[in-house]
């Protein structure tokens, strides 16, 4: 009995014994891929590069690029955290690759193949058996079930800021944001300056009893900041003080392009012939007059887009001298000014000679064409004047 009761307790320690370097020995895969998905494509909207990217260097860059672009992207936090899980990896001896990979802006199906197509050519390449998947949220996780399609993923982890999940820093940045509005003259000017305008002249119209002047008044500092505001009149009118190359050009583009729609205004209004307007009809009915507004349209149009082009072109010009990128988006404006001629006129003539309207819709549909083909032009060109090439390990 002693022998049978020895012999079953050596049997349970070498099964225990075995079963403990079961559980010691680690799961085995010949390399592991960690990688980052950027599902709505930051890193080639903001950062200009495109993907697959493949290697630590080339990762910590494309981070890097990611963010100086915008600082508040939580994709470069991302970026960073699989770099620092491939490091971990690598200490630890296994035999791992980091990886970006992105869809696209839009999201949804044509995203989710771009990311399947990245992930099929960085695995046929490395080798990967196993993936690590870093993400900054659930919206790049939706692409779990893709990626399990290819290759088997072993662990899923998301990247949070810390302090962004806590009530005291909301109200932080709350706190932050509303001393940035009344103390920084950057913002306080528009969000102070333009409501304290407006209630110091409508109390003082009030207080003369002209409550319905006060309305009228009002509204006309209003649209004045917002003209301002608009085409960076506040800024121009700043920058004398600090006079530039590309300040003086804004400077006199803006003035002159200033005075050029006042004389357009003016034209347009002795464009009207005298016999339609009837002082005792009252300005709704003046207003409503097709006739009166066509021809009013009529006589401003030419010399308004000369104005509001002097004002872009202008901008253009100030923003080429300092290399800004903003360059771009100063040639659209004058496309799609250019193109918007045509319906203007269109639109008098059928408010003034009753024409089709299909005219007006076919016009706008070929401007709208035109925009598009600019705007991609224009982008492709800037990106790959930026840096655009694909970073490679």
């Amino acid at each position: 009995m002693p022998d049978v009761i020895g012999k079953s307790k050596g049997y349970r320690k070498s099964l225990l014994s075995s079963s403990e370097e079961i559980i010691k020995k680690p799961a085995s895969h010949n390399k592991i891929l960690v990688l980052c998905v950027d599902r709505d494509d930051d890193i080639g909207s903001k950062g200009g590069l495109e993907t697959p990217i493949v290697g630590r260097s080339s990762c910590i860059n494309a981070g890097i690029r990611l963010a100086i672009e915008d600082p508040e992207d939580p994709d470069a936090n991302a970026i960073f955290g699989a770099v620092k899980t491939y490091e971990e990896l690598i200490s630890k001896g296994h035999n791992a690759e980091v990886a970006l990979v992105a869809g696209k802006y839009e999201r949804g199906i044509e995203a989710d193949e771009k990311i399947y197509s990245e992930v099929q050519l960085i695995i046929n390449s490395y080798q990967a058996d196993a993936v690590v998947l870093v993400s900054d949220g659930e919206d790049d996780e939706a692409v779990v079930p893709v990626l399990q399609t290819l290759v088997p993923i072993i662990s899923v982890q998301r990247i949070i800021i810390k302090h962004s999940r806590s009530v005291e820093y909301s109200y932080a940045v709350l706190g932050r944001y509303v001393k940035m509005l009344v103390y920084d003259p950057r913002y306080s000017k528009f969000f102070l300056g333009v409501p304290g305008a407006l209630l110091v002249a409508t109390g003082i119209a009030t207080i003369f009893g002209l409550t319905k002047e006060a309305v009228a008044l009002a509204l006309s500092i209003l649209g004045i900041a917002f003209i301002m505001r608009a085409f960076d009149l506040d800024k121009a009118i700043g920058s004398l003080g600090r006079p530039t190359p590309s300040g003086f050009i804004r400077i006199f583009s803006v003035f002159s392009g200033i005075l050029i729609i006042l004389v357009a205004i003016v034209n347009g209004f002795s464009n009207i012939p005298s016999n339609l307007i009837d002082p005792s009809s009252g300005a709704t009915a003046i207003i409503t007059n097709r006739m009166i507004v066509g021809s009013f349209i009529q006589g401003t149009i030419t010399l308004l887009w000369i104005g509001i082009a002097t004002i872009f072109v202008g901008s253009l010009l100030s923003n080429w001298f300092k290399g800004s990128i903003k360059t771009m988006s100063d040639i659209l404006r004058l496309v799609v000014l250019a193109l918007l001629y045509i319906p203007v006129l269109q639109f008098t003539s059928i408010l003034t000679e009753r024409a089709n309207p299909f005219s007006l819709i076919s016009s706008i549909l070929i401007g709208l064409a035109i925009t598009l083909v600019a705007a991609t032009f224009l982008f492709q060109y800037f990106r790959n004047r930026k840096g655009g090439e694909v970073l490679k390990h």
